[in-house]
């Protein structure tokens, strides 16, 4: 205490000292205006205002404003994913939220959750007083107009994707148009049923559309079956005809050549070549025939014939017998049997 008498006294102990009142308001100024650095992480941006009014914005890093009152800095995080469910979640279910109409006149019952993130942070701050609650309201308006254009059945089976994509475009365009700051993520629809009151009803529909739908391809394998066999059937038929055609050209282009020659032989050499074609068809006609040929002419004994000569052809061998005896017949017969 004596020190600070001292040091703050003046001359004679009397009144302040005019450096020491000088000192202090230095140190007091230095540390206000070292108050004005501050440090922005990664994920964050900075909105730095004077006197309320937006001035700029920082990135990451170290940086410097005005110390209060005169510039004010506001720190958000841009890159954190933020996350808002509608229509209940942990399984609190909120029909007001989830109860929806669609393109066919049905209420289907949907719960889904919006990703987003902040895009500009000053809009951000300045734009909208409660970006949760307006992200929540944009995204509910946004799916049940989509929801209000699609039929209940793409909506409960293969159309989800095209419904989310379609609420996230929406909200986007909505978002912009306020000047938000904010960019959606995604859109995701967590769980789409019809109303608990007609779930029965609606499997039974489903049923009955998935057995019409068995049935269908039941009878197109049939179909597929029976036209394959039919095709497999034609080709075939087709291909032995062809066959059959080709077999008949060729025979009958060799019948023709073998005609030209024997016509060609028959023009050098016409008794040779007839006492040929009738020796030929002779032979022909009775190589299968159980008939025997015999020249009396000049015959002066009896012409014994083994017994399998009048055997049939393709018949068993007969028992074992004499010899037939043939006496001679009239000069010129010519055949016995």
């Amino acid at each position: 205490m004596a020190r600070l008498r001292t040091f703050f006294g003046g001359p004679g102990g009397d009144g302040v000292r005019p450096g020491a009142v000088a000192a202090v308001a230095g140190v007091a100024f230095a540390l206000w205006a070292l108050s004005g650095f501050y440090l922005v992480q990664p994920n964050e941006q900075a909105v730095v205002t004077t006197f309320g009014s937006y001035s700029r914005s920082a990135g990451p890093g170290l940086n410097y404003h005005l110390p209060m009152p005169i510039e004010r800095v506001e720190k958000v995080a841009v890159t954190s994913l933020n996350r808002i469910d509608i229509g209940g979640a942990d399984g609190a279910d909120v029909p007001e939220e989830s109860l929806m109409l669609t393109g066919d006149e049905n209420i289907v019952d949907l719960d889904f959750s919006v990703t987003w993130r902040v895009a500009d942070a000053a809009r951000y701050i300045f734009t909208i007083r409660d970006p949760e609650e307006a992200v929540k309201a944009v995204a509910e308006s946004a799916m049940r107009e989509v929801v209000g254009r699609s039929d209940l059945e793409s909506i409960l089976t293969r159309g989800r994707g095209e419904v989310q994509a379609q609420a996230a475009e929406l909200m986007q365009q909505t978002l912009d148009s306020w000047g938000a700051g904010v960019s959606v993520v995604e859109v995701q629809i967590r769980n789409a049923n019809p109303p608990q009151e007609v779930v029965g009803a609606f499997r039974e529909v489903a049923n009955a559309g998935q057995d019409a739908e068995s049935a269908v391809n039941e009878a197109n394998t049939y179909r597929n079956r029976v036209i394959n066999e039919a095709k497999g059937d034609a080709a075939r038929i087709v291909s032995a005809a062809e066959g059959y055609r080709e077999q008949a050209v060729r025979e009958a282009t060799g019948e023709a050549s073998r005609f030209n020659q024997i016509y060609a032989e028959y023009r050098a050499a016409p008794a040779v070549t007839r006492e040929r074609l009738y020796i030929e068809t002779m032979q022909r006609v009775l190589e299968n025939s159980n008939k025997v040929i015999i020249d009396s002419q000049g015959a002066t004994a009896p012409i014994i014939l083994p017994p399998d000569v009048f055997r049939p052809r393709g018949a068993a061998p007969a028992a074992p017998q004499g010899p037939v005896a043939t006496g001679n017949e009239a000069p010129g017969a010519r055949n016995a049997q």
